[in-house]
C-alpha cells in the first residue's frame, strides 16, 4: 500500500484494536464517519480469559475475535494489519509499515506492556501473559515441565520443575494462582506416577495485601482462599532477581525454580511521536477530562495509555473503562463536527470482580462486598457477556461445563517443543506459536 491508494476522504483513525479501540471504532462509524482501524494483529484479544489459556482450560482461537468480522457491520469502517511506526502530529500523519495515512481526528488505543520493574534477569527469564502468543508459550512450558519432571530421578531437579512462581498479586496474578491449583488436580489423573504433592504454586506480592485495587477485606479474604487451597503466598518480598532455574528474593531468599510468570506491573505502550508530549507515571499519555490529549485537541488518547486528569477516584484499567471511553470519545468527535465543546468523561462504575478459583471469587458492587461461589458465577457471566462472538461464548461455556463439572482440562497440548533431558526451554529459547488446534 502507499499513500496514493488511501481514501483520502478518511476523516478518523483508530490506532489499536483493543476494548477501547474496538468500541471506539464501532461507535464512529455508526456516527457515518469515515473510519481506519489500524492493529498489528487482525483480531481482538479477550484479555481477561489469557490465563484460561495459560493454564489450558480454553483453546486460543476462543478468545481471538476476528476485526474484520466487525467492518462487515458498517461501509464506514475499514481494517488495516499493519505497525504504526510514527505519528507526526503537526501533519496530521501515521506512517506505518508500508503507508503514510492522513487523519483529520484520531484515537490512540495502543493498550499496555509488561513493565519489569528493572528487576535483573525478569525480561529474559521470566514469562508475561499479554498476548496469546505470551499465553501459549506459558501452556507449552507448564506442560513441559511437567512431562520431565514425571520422568526425572534427580529430586532436587524434579522439585525445580514443579515449582512454579507467580510474581504479583492483583487480579492477574491471584486468578492464574486459582487456576493452576484446579490445573495441579488434573495432573494427578494424567500421571500417576508423579506425587503432585510435589506441585507446589508460590504467588510472591511486594505489598501486604492482594488484589490492592479492591478494598481490603477482599484481599483478605483472596489470601485466606488461596493458603487454603495450597497457594504458598509471599506477602511484602520483593523479587530482586530472575534467573532460568530459581527467583531470588530481596530478603536473600532464593526459590529453585524453572518457571516464573510475571504479572507484577504494566506500563503504557506508547507509539513513537513527533511531539514531546506529558506524561504520568507507568509512562501514561496525560489528557484532559475530555480525554483529548494536551495541545492537539483533535487526538484522543484512552484505555491503559491514558492518565485522565483530575478524575477521582483514578482510572484502574479495566476494560469495562476502555469501553465506555470508546463511546465518548465517539460522542466528542461528533460535538467537535458540530462545533460543540466535548464533554468530560464520566465513568459509571458497574463493580468489580475477581475470580479465585475452586467455585470462589470476591467482588464490589457498589458499597456491597461479595466473597465466595456467588462473585465466582458473577464473574463468569460477566466476561461470557462481554466476549465478543456468539459462536465464541457457546465454545467457552461449554470448556467451563466440561472444566468445572468434569473436573479436566481439554487443552494439553505441547506445541513446537525441543525436548531437553534435564530443564524445559526458558523464556528466550521457547518457540512461540500463533495457535493451537
Amino acid at each position: 500500500m502507499n499513500q496514493n491508494m488511501v481514501n483520502q476522504k478518511l476523516r478518523a483513525v483508530v490506532v489499536g484494536g483493543g476494548f477501547g479501540g474496538m468500541q471506539a471504532a464501532q461507535s464512529l462509524s455508526k456516527m457515518g464517519l469515515d473510519t481506519l482501524l489500524i492493529d498489528r494483529n487482525n483480531y481482538n484479544t479477550f484479555v481477561p480469559l489469557l490465563y484460561q489459556v495459560a493454564a489450558g482450560q480454553i483453546e486460543p482461537a476462543k478468545i481471538a475475535y476476528p476485526l474484520r468480522t466487525i467492518i462487515r457491520r458498517s461501509k464506514n469502517l475499514r481494517f488495516l494489519m499493519d505497525e504504526v511506526r510514527h505519528i507526526n502530529f503537526s501533519d496530521q500523519l501515521i506512517e506505518t509499515t508500508d503507508a503514510v495515512i492522513p487523519y483529520n481526528f484520531l484515537v490512540l488505543a495502543t493498550g499496555s506492556q509488561t513493565r519489569y520493574l528493572g528487576v535483573p534477569g525478569a525480561d529474559q527469564h521470566a514469562f508475561s501473559m499479554r498476548n496469546l502468543n505470551e499465553a501459549i508459550a506459558i501452556r507449552n512450558h507448564i506442560l513441559s515441565c511437567v512431562e520431565q519432571a514425571n520422568c526425572e530421578t534427580d529430586e532436587r531437579l524434579r522439585q525445580q520443575l514443579l515449582t512454579f512462581v507467580i510474581v504479583g498479586g492483583g487480579a492477574t496474578g491471584v486468578e492464574l494462582a486459582g487456576t493452576l491449583v484446579e490445573l495441579k488436580r488434573v495432573f494427578k489423573k494424567d500421571y500417576p506416577d508423579l506425587d503432585v504433592r510435589q506441585v507446589r504454586i508460590i504467588l510472591v506480592q511486594s505489598h501486604n495485601t492482594l488484589l490492592g485495587d479492591l478494598p481490603p477485606a477482599l484481599g483478605r479474604y483472596a489470601l485466606r482462599k488461596l493458603i487454603r487451597i495450597g497457594v504458598k503466598v509471599r506477602l511484602e518480598s520483593r523479587v530482586s532477581e530472575v534467573t532460568p532455574t530459581s527467583v531470588r528474593l530481596e530478603s536473600g531468599e532464593r526459590i529453585s525454580s524453572a518457571t516464573v510468570i510475571w504479572t507484577a506491573g504494566l506500563e503504557a505502550a506508547r507509539p513513537s511521536v513527533s511531539d514531546n508530549l506529558k506524561t504520568a507515571s507507568k509512562g501514561k499519555l496525560v489528557v484532559h477530562p475530555t480525554l483529548q490529549l494536551e495541545h492537539h485537541p483533535n487526538v484522543y488518547v484512552i484505555g491503559d495509555l491514558a492518565y485522565v486528569k483530575d478524575l477521582d477516584p483514578p482510572l484502574t484499567g479495566v476494560a469495562p473503562e476502555a469501553l465506555q471511553q470508546g463511546v465518548a470519545v465517539a460522542r466528542n468527535i461528533k460535538r467537535q463536527m458540530q462545533c460543540r465543546i466535548p464533554k468530560p468523561f464520566n465513568y459509571f462504575n458497574k463493580g468489580r470482580l475477581a475470580i479465585i478459583g475452586c467455585y470462589s471469587g470476591v467482588g464490589k458492587i457498589g458499597p456491597v462486598l461479595l466473597t465466595g461461589f456467588l462473585p465466582w458465577l458473577m464473574w463468569l457471566l460477566v466476561h461470557l457477556v462481554y466476549l465478543p462472538g456468539f459462536r465464541s461464548r457457546l465454545l467457552v461455556l461449554a470448556s467451563w461445563f466440561h472444566s468445572y463439572l468434569l473436573g479436566d482440562r481439554t487443552v494439553r497440548l505441547i506445541l513446537n517443543h525441543t525436548h531437553s533431558s534435564r530443564l524445559p526451554l526458558t523464556k528466550s529459547s521457547e518457540n512461540i506459536v500463533q495457535d493451537s488446534h
